[in-house]
């Protein structure tokens, strides 16, 4: 009996790392404190997506969801959003060719920021520690090691149809090892930088693994993920072509109360969907 209670337990733990029945939405405040997540691909730059509207729709998104906070991965300068609304911003780009970057952008006054780059990698994290009212807490906008398989997948569509080749099979076998590793190093430093934090902790971006891999534990630590604790439905958040992919996360600290959880994947400006959390910050308990 006890055997068969911890199975159901174990498998009810597994089962909503990927799919949640029902969320669990609180009651909305307005001192609550709302978060958006989204890597946006250089806002089409190179149009990907034969739309012209692109920039338009996501600064029409933003403006609908009113985030306090809103992180972007992969921003580049090069779009006309007006973001006037947030006064607080912290932006790096870099990249001698295409200038890719990340920004955070935030109604509170930001008393702290700062870069976190991963070596060998054009990929990075950007931090800011900001002041709502009383309450200090820090910001992460995290983007991992990608490991370039496209959203329609034509390399395995390619596998199914002709067979896969041996020589194939390596390739992909290489690459992907290769950016599994350079994820778990740039894990490695974003999971001691925040150790050394005093303050709550929120983390944002765009991971590139699942909720079931070393990565994202590593990552996530004893945090909140806001999606197992306020989410519904599969939470997809990348377009892929062969399942519900999660690969973007808004982790919480113990200090927040997770009230909803939104992914939005029917919003396909990008290649990733982007998430919106509301939390509210606790009274620390001494």
């Amino acid at each position: 009996m006890l055997l068969s209670g911890i199975v159901l337990l174990l498998g009810i733990t597994f089962i909503n790392k990927f799919y949640k029945l029902y969320g669990n939405e609180a009651e909305s405040d307005k001192s609550d404190l709302v978060i958006m997540s989204y890597n946006v691909r250089l806002f089409n730059l190179y149009d990907w997506i034969k739309n012209e509207d692109v920039s338009a729709n996501i600064s029409e998104f933003i403006k609908e969801n009113n985030p306090d906070v809103l992180c972007i991965q992969e921003f580049s300068n090069t779009n006309t959003i007006d973001f006037s609304k947030y006064p607080y911003q912290h932006i790096f780009i870099e990249g001698k060719n295409t200038k890719l970057g990340q920004a955070i952008f935030s109604k509170f006054p930001i008393v702290d920021r700062g870069v976190l780059n991963f070596p060998n990698s054009t990929n990075n994290a950007v931090f800011v520690d900001l002041r709502k009212d009383t309450t200090v807490f820090r910001v992460y906008s995290i983007h991992l090691q990608s490991i370039k398989i496209t959203p329609d997948v034509h390399e395995i569509d390619e596998n199914i149809q002709e067979g896969v080749t041996k020589s194939r099979s390596k390739r992909i076998f290489a690459r992907t090892s290769a950016a599994f590793r350079e994820q778990q190093n740039q894990a490695e430093i974003v999971k001691k930088h925040k150790m050394g934090c005093s303050y709550p902790v929120i983390i944002c971006g765009d991971m590139n693994n699942s909720a079931f891999s070393f990565v994202y534990r590593s990552v996530k630590g004893d945090l909140k993920d806001t999606f197992e604790e306020a989410g519904s439905g599969f939470g997809k958040t990348y377009s892929f072509k062969y399942y519900p992919a999660r690969i973007d996360y808004i982790f919480t600290d113990k200090q927040f109360e997770v009230k909803s959880h939104k992914s939005f994947s029917d919003f396909k400006n990008s290649d990733h969907f982007p998430i919106v959390s509301r939390v509210s910050i606790m009274p620390k308990v001494n």
